[in-house]
């Protein structure tokens, strides 16, 4: 090689830092919140990210808004839920007719992207028994990486008794009937707020 093509790589390599990979090394892994926020929306869940309660209220608001859910009929069995957004002029009922289901999750799994819930929230009823219409309330805190992590947190958080009814929920569209992956899985229209608390 000569000297001059010596001179002119080095120079070149200076210019761009970027590391040519090659194909045999293993895929640099995503960080937990980008590999959820990625298979999330690559399931059909609504993604929205609010920095504190001010942006939370606003996308719940703007949630109501683009459905025309004021004054509807809100399933919703979390106690906590029903007094912080009391202020929208909600029905909260526990019945299964309601327009949507409002509630929180146990974790949001990052490699399917899914929302992991249990008894805690949804009780004894299956998915297909709820609202087609979901809004879930989490925190940042609730990531987690894969569906055995988010049943190692159930276990660790309820020793005295641990819920039952857990599953997840992870088709956001509605699939053709044909559709043999999702065979016997409800699909729901969800919205995920998702508010930063670390």
């Amino acid at each position: 090689m000569s000297l001059f093509k010596k001179l002119f790589k080095k120079a070149k390599d200076k210019e761009s830092p970027k590391e040519e990979r090659s194909k045999y090394l293993p895929e640099v892994p995503l960080p937990t919140d980008e590999k959820f926020t990625y298979n999330f929306r690559k399931n059909g869940g609504k993604f929205l990210y609010c920095e504190n309660m001010e942006e939370l209220d606003e996308a719940f608001d703007n949630i109501l808004l683009e459905n025309d859910w004021y004054e509807k009929d809100v399933y919703c069995t979390n106690q906590n839920l029903k007094s912080k957004f009391n202020s929208y002029n909600l029905k909260f009922v526990e019945k299964n007719s309601a327009t949507f289901f409002f509630s929180q999750c146990e974790s949001l799994v990052a490699d399917v992207g899914a929302i992991l819930i249990s008894s805690n929230q949804i009780k004894e009823k299956k998915l297909k028994e709820l609202p087609d219409n979901f809004i879930i309330f989490a925190t940042t805190s609730q990531l987690v990486d894969t569906i055995g992590e988010g049943l190692r947190k159930i276990k660790n958080s309820n020793k005295k008794s641990i819920p039952t009814n857990i599953t997840t929920i992870k088709n956001f569209e509605s699939k053709k009937e044909n559709d043999f992956m999702t065979y016997g899985s409800s699909s729901k229209n969800l919205y995920l707020l998702l508010l930063e608390d670390l």
